[in-house]
């Protein structure tokens, strides 16, 4: 009977030593675990957690926080790089400003002092030229200034994806005709509905139909079909293939001797994924193609 009970003390007390063993290099890791994130977050490094412990527990633990250590990084990174290159982006619109602002007033002294009628018309068409590449600046500026005001938050609720599509356009035609764009138009009888925030896509058409009034080279068909999927193409032969792949990049312009093109489309993304769809942009044949699914 006694040495029955020192066996089971004797077990119990390498059992006990073993869970003491385990606790302490167990709190060691950890104490690791803590230094190595207090220096990694104090300077800033692209160093990873490191420890020397082989239990897996833990180093499920080590690979978690390494994991978000990256996706913080990453994170970081491309707030980083958005908001240098939309303060660059930003001055450098306000500079080109400047110039087309400058010859309108230097143009409106010489028609003060110019008595000939044929050379005041002649400054005034220069004005007219100059206001509206104000315009057009200005509006890029604007556009910019819309990144601050994208929402992160909707409510969604059950809506037709027929009507908002078909208010969107209504709204456009007077654009549409200042364009002489004629758009091909067709949806499908059946109602398709969804769960989503109506304001912001709403928003999402608006901008790519924008865009379409920038781009197209006179036509442009929108297609939605019974499976709730959205065509938007037109011809648009000033893009390429190496352009529209960056197309909804958030701070990408394309430009050209006209017009040139904001974030109108970078917003349309997020808003369409805020919702719940996905989006694609495609160039086939010298039409810019834009697929919605929902």
């Amino acid at each position: 009977m006694n040495v029955k009970v020192f066996i089971i003390i004797a077990v119990l007390g390498i059992a006990i030593l073993y869970l003491l063993i385990k606790l302490y290099l167990m709190k060691k890791s950890l104490k690791e675990i803590e230094i190595s994130l207090e220096q990694i977050l104090k300077e800033d490094t692209n160093n990873l957690i490191s420890i020397s412990t082989s239990d897996k527990d833990i180093r499920k633990i080590a690979q978690i926080l390494n994991k978000n250590l990256q996706d913080l990084r990453k994170q970081k990174l491309q707030y980083q790089n958005g908001n240098q290159e939309l303060k660059r982006t930003i001055t450098n619109i306000s500079h080109d400003i400047r110039t087309p602002l400058t010859g309108i007033i230097g143009y409106m002294d010489l028609i003060k002092e110019e008595a000939d009628e044929h050379k005041k018309q002649k400054y005034l068409e220069i004005i007219e030229r100059k206001a509206n590449d104000l315009t057009l600046l200005t509006e890029q500026l604007f556009n910019y200034s819309k990144i601050m005001d994208t929402p992160t938050h909707i409510k969604k609720e059950t809506h037709s994806i027929n009507e908002i599509i078909e208010e969107t356009l209504v709204s456009f035609y007077s654009i549409f005709k200042a364009n002489n764009i004629v758009p091909e138009i067709d949806i499908c009888k059946e109602k398709i509905y969804r769960n989503i925030d109506k304001n912001t896509m709403t928003r999402v058409f608006e901008n790519i139909l924008s865009n379409v009034s920038k781009y197209s080279d006179g036509n442009f068909k929108v297609k939605l079909e019974d499976n709730g999927k959205i065509t938007f193409s037109n011809k648009a032969e000033s893009l390429d293939a190496t352009t529209v792949q960056k197309i909804f990049d958030r701070y990408f312009t394309v430009e050209n001797a006209k017009k040139s093109t904001g974030i109108g489309l970078s917003i349309a993304k997020q808003l369409i994924e805020l919702n719940g769809g996905k989006i694609l942009a495609k160039y086939q044949n010298g039409d810019l193609i834009i697929e919605i699914e929902m």
